[in-house]
């Protein structure tokens, strides 16, 4: 019996919906699951240096994530103004992904000749410490571990360079000190021992060593955990669910320093020498993902999030917290606003489009002074009365921050080249040089 031709357009378009259906959630799961392919170049792992050169201090370090004062902020001073004629090139690597699904997001650290910077095989994470002034490889760490494959199974977390030792956090889990100088392991946790779990993107916390101790979000039992930075013994553990993708941020209090923690449902202050939870904010967005580092002023702290959810502004003590104001102006998914003179300024947008708005927004009353979407999609970095903007396609931008106007001061095309996949790595700016990351290549500037 011949099907009808009503019957047939019908079939025909649930055909084409469930093809569509189908290729909707092959999408989201390759998303979620999938890693960003290494494009471009890619070198095999050169040979470690005969002679170890002794560790030296620069008068601009960068040592820890966003920097000394854990602002974004670099103390380089004297930088090139005018990129007409773009930056000089000093040197670059391009091995510190080894792999198809080695993808790996952390950004570097810097002392002096010394610069440090996470990168992945097929099997094991990897740390390798560059000189900052040849790009000679001065020693490679590494250490076996499985890993996820979902945005790479390569670290994201920023390492942390204390008093000659450096600290590392892989997305699996793994805390390692190693020894600056050259490279010996100095001890080894697991934040799953102590009841930790892994979220979807991984463990993402940049260490944050502060006294005796060195500080992580580990998730499930152990959403914040602190260790010995010495011995890697256990001191503390505290709350439980979800770990947030965000850095451990110290707060100034009159008698004592205490703990800003983003975490997956929320932000909260919690207690430097005991764990002690003072209060928790609610703050729930889809997939728990809170990646952006929070902003402190004073007993004021901005936070935001992707998927909808913007931004707010607290006012805090040890004893609670009020809502100032909350809006959707900054929607920063996992790049981080810098506060400049009482002014937030910040990509807003999901982090994988290639356009964006980068705002300018009054950190007292949430109000937008401007808005542009020349500058593309991506992160920054505040050195010496400007703005370095890196966009995920590799493009450089240099603004000069002001609340009355945009303000374009110049721009470099491809400043990384090959870029296919978006490039999340923050720029760093130390001791004269700019570097700039995308997945296994590293490129090094002269900003002076």
């Amino acid at each position: 019996m011949p099907i009808k031709k009503s019957v047939k357009i019908i079939l025909i378009v649930c055909s084409v919906l469930l093809v569509g259906v189908l290729v909707f959630g092959y999408v989201i799961y390759k998303e979620i699951t999938g890693s960003e392919k290494i494009s471009g170049k890619k070198d095999q792992i050169p040979s470690i240096s005969k002679n170890i050169p002794p560790v030296t201090k620069g008068t601009s370090d960068w040592p820890n994530w966003r920097g000394v004062k854990f602002d974004g902020k670099s103390t380089l001073t004297g930088i090139k103004g005018n990129w007409s004629d773009g930056l000089k090139k000093l040197w670059q690597i391009d091995y510190l992904c080894q792999g198809d699904s080695s993808a790996t997001f952390s950004s570097p650290v810097i002392q002096g000749n010394r610069l440090v910077i996470m990168g992945r095989d097929k099997a094991d994470d990897l740390v390798f410490c560059i000189n900052t002034e040849t790009g000679a490889l001065i020693w490679k760490g590494s250490y076996k571990t499985d890993a996820s494959s979902s945005h790479g199974e390569g670290p994201r977390a920023t390492p942390f360079i204390d008093n000659g030792l450096v600290y590392t956090y892989g997305r699996s889990g793994d805390l390692v000190c190693w020894n600056l100088t050259d490279g010996k392991l100095i001890w080894k946790q697991n934040v799953k021992d102590a009841g930790g779990q892994e979220p979807t993107w991984g463990l993402s916390t940049t260490p944050l060593c502060i006294g005796n101790k060195v500080i992580v979000q580990g998730g499930g039992n152990a959403l914040v955990i602190a260790y010995d930075k010495l011995t890697g013994k256990l001191i503390w553990k505290s709350m439980q669910g979800d770990p947030g993708y965000a850095a451990v941020i110290p707060v100034a209090f009159d008698a004592a320093t205490e703990l800003l923690i983003y975490h997956g449902k929320g932000l909260a202050l919690v207690g430097l020498a005991d764990g002690k939870e003072y209060w928790n904010a609610p703050w729930e967005t889809s997939y728990c993902v809170n990646a952006a580092t929070p902003v402190v002023d004073k007993d004021v702290v901005f936070h935001t999030s992707g998927y909808g959810m913007g931004g707010q502004a607290l006012k805090f003590s040890r004893d609670g917290f009020k809502v100032l104001w909350k809006n959707g102006l900054i929607e920063a998914q996992h790049t981080d606003p810098i506060l400049i003179d009482g002014y937030l300024y910040s990509y807003s947008g999901e982090s994988s489009k290639k356009k964006g708005q980068f705002k300018c927004v009054e950190l007292a009353t949430g109000k937008e002074m401007w808005s542009t979407d020349k500058i593309g999609q991506g992160t920054a970095t505040y050195v010496d009365g400007h703005l370095i903007c890196f966009d995920i396609t590799g493009n450089l931008y240099l603004v000069k921050p002001a609340p009355d106007a945009f303000q374009l001061l110049g721009a470099i095309n491809k400043a990384m080249e090959d870029v296919k996949s978006p490039s999340w790595t923050v720029p760093v700016a130390a001791n004269g040089k700019l570097y700039l990351r995308y997945l296994q290549r590293l490129v090094c500037y002269a900003l002076n």
